[in-house]
């Protein structure tokens, strides 16, 4: 496939099983493109996508929200009792010195996803107003960057470790927290396995045409 210019590039998409690259064309509601070699998806058009995604992205927020300003979990040893959230993992972590890891922790456990739920807003609230031809641009642009970063699936995982250690010695009781960040996690695995960035270019390469 021979590439005239630049611009050539925004209307070509490399299949992400058997890297063929195939040139972009439009395609119905409802419809998707499969690669000619693999047949594994391409890309698919759907316009339903907006609201589910922006659904989807206000529900995690909330969640995020409570599982950062609420007690993760509350455990109870000799009579002594301490509660636990997300910002004291890493503000005791600078209080201890562990100034560059207490950083790493606020950014990939809060700041990162933060960001990411906020720009989905963000974006599926301009593919619905059918506004932001640029600024949806670069949108796409941080979150390319941005989701590899967002790792609270790993800190879940790393709690329900610690607290199996310490279930011998401690009474522990799950807060409220601890379920929203359970929900949090699974929105944003579903986000991350349903609702492809590609799938996103295309309905806006789709809606701006419309426009």
């Amino acid at each position: 496939m021979k590439i005239e210019n630049e611009d050539a590039l925004d209307h070509l998409i490399i299949c992400h099983q058997c890297h063929t690259l195939h040139e972009e064309i439009p395609i119905e509601d409802g419809t998707k493109a499969c690669c000619v070699e693999c047949h594994s998806v391409l890309y698919r058009y759907d316009s339903k996508l907006i609201d589910h995604g922006l659904a989807l992205s206000l529900t995690a927020l909330i969640f995020f929200a409570v599982a950062n300003f609420f007690p993760v979990v509350r455990i109870e040893m000799l009579g002594n009792e301490q509660f636990i959230t997300i910002p004291m993992t890493f503000l005791s972590l600078f209080e201890n010195g562990f100034y560059v890891v207490g950083l790493l922790c606020a950014v990939v456990l809060f700041l990162f996803p933060l960001a990411i739920f906020t720009l989905y807003v963000v974006l599926f609230l301009m593919l619905k107003l059918k506004k932001g031809e640029d600024l949806s641009r670069r949108v796409l642009v941080w979150l390319s960057y941005m989701k590899p970063w967002s790792m609270n699936d790993i800190f879940l995982i790393s709690i329900l470790v610690a607290l199996v250690k310490l279930i011998g010695y401690a009474q522990i009781h799950m807060g409220i927290a601890f379920w929203a960040l359970v929900v949090f996690v699974l929105l944003d695995i579903y986000m991350t396995k349903h609702i492809h960035l590609n799938e996103i270019w295309m309905l806006r390469k789709q809606i701006l045409m419309e426009k």
